[in-house]
């Protein structure tokens, strides 16, 4: 297991290798520093991820004391009301009835007529990059254009955006393994504050509803007359800024990061723009913006002959998955012309990412932006890779136009 230290700034920087040792020596590995249980091969975890013997959570089933686990600390409690009522950390039936009503205002067709703004916004904000002649790509395009569109969505307005980002990269700190207090005090925090203000704009589109994505989770209800409790609203209108920018976010780094290193995938895009839509799943899966996804075992299950108890926890390694040779031929080498691409990057199962679909429109249109604005787009110095292991991307990079 020495190779797996998802602390140690080399392995951060390329698990790959060791996700290859791991998925070489077996199924599924105790991993001791974190108490969990690790699983790199694809077949396995697209199978657990949809097994119902496993949940996001076991409070729909078990107190902390019955599963044999510590109740968080009460000063987390914020972080925790904030996460525990969202739909990513709940089972059925509560996960059923949020996602149900959370979906009659998440529409596709809500989602399908957002196209032309993200379209328009890319090209604002790659204008702006290639005016300046360069600069940090993540900064000026790959986080205000994410940001933006569900700030857009939820009808957050422009003068209250500045935050978001803030808030969202504290309160996902405490995604990592093992994070510290200073993490997690500035998780609380971030909770408390992102709280308030949604408390507050919730009142507002009760009083005055909008067009906007809260608005329509105010007004969704089912047959029953169910609602969306104010909590749950606040939970998933936070979900739904974390989910869907954290991960375009640092898809859209490390997709070109990956392109200038190999320059010929890239220069096969420049002259041929229909690779877009094969170009985003090809790059989600080649480093892969969220490498773990954790479950509590619910009852036992046994993989490979070996059995994992109640109680216990697995780590699916879903950057190992997306390189695993039985599923992707020569999974270490970008292809962006790959046509069988069964990545698992949106997770599978009932938890299976509902803002999969906007995130591959804001993907494909800072492409195309870039594409076809910044044609002669270089990177103008190597980037620094964030320490986190579990959200992986980048501090910043760094491109010169012209």
């Amino acid at each position: 297991m020495a190779a797996f230290d998802p602390w140690d700034p080399a392995f951060v920087a390329d698990p790959y290798p060791a996700y290859a040792e791991l998925r070489a020596r077996g199924r599924v590995h105790h991993y001791e520093p974190t108490d969990q249980w690790l699983v790199p091969r694809h077949a396995d975890v697209s199978a657990l991820l949809r097994d119902r013997r496993l949940g996001r959570t076991y409070q729909h089933r078990f107190t902390h004391e019955d599963f044999g686990r510590t109740a968080p600390p009460p000063e987390h409690e914020p972080f925790h009301t904030l996460n525990d009522h969202g739909m990513l950390d709940l089972e059925p039936p509560d996960h059923t009835r949020i996602r149900r009503l959370v979906s009659k205002a998440f529409t596709p067709r809500t989602v399908e007529q957002l196209k032309p703004y993200v379209s328009r916004l890319a090209d604002e904000l790659v204008d702006g990059l290639v005016a300046r002649g360069g600069g940090d790509l993540l900064t000026e395009v790959a986080e205000p254009l994410p940001v933006a569109v569900i700030a857009e969505m939820l009808g957050i307005p422009e003068s209250d955006r500045a935050p978001l980002r803030p808030w969202s990269a504290d309160i996902c700190g405490m995604y990592e393994l093992s994070p510290s207090e200073d993490t997690a005090a500035r998780a609380v925090r971030a909770s408390n504050e992102f709280s308030s203000y949604l408390r507050e704009l919730i009142a507002a589109r009760r009083k005055e509803p909008g067009e906007d994505l809260i608005s329509g989770m105010i007004a969704a209800h089912d047959e029953d007359d169910d609602r969306l409790t104010e909590q749950e609203l606040i939970s998933t209108a936070v979900l739904l800024l974390n989910a869907g920018h954290e991960a375009t976010v640092n898809a859209t780094v490390n997709g070109w990061w990956a392109l200038f290193r190999n320059p010929g995938q890239l220069a096969a895009l420049r002259a041929d723009h229909s690779l877009i839509p094969s170009a985003v799943e090809e790059l989600m899966r080649y480093d892969t913006p969220l490498q773990l996804f954790e479950r509590w075992v619910l009852d036992e299950i046994e993989i490979d002959g070996t059995v994992i108890p109640r109680g216990a926890e697995i780590a699916m390694l879903f950057g190992s998955a997306n390189h695993d040779p039985d599923v992707f031929a020569s999974p270490e080498r970008l292809d962006l012309t790959r046509a069988d691409n069964p990545h698992i990057s949106f997770s599978a199962g009932i938890h299976y990412c509902i803002g999969a679909p906007l995130a591959r429109i804001e993907l494909a249109a800072s492409m195309r932006a870039l594409l076809e604005r910044a044609p002669t787009l270089t990177l103008a110095a190597d980037p620094v890779r964030k320490p986190n292991f579990v959200i992986r991307g980048l501090e910043g990079l760094s491109v010169a136009v012209g």
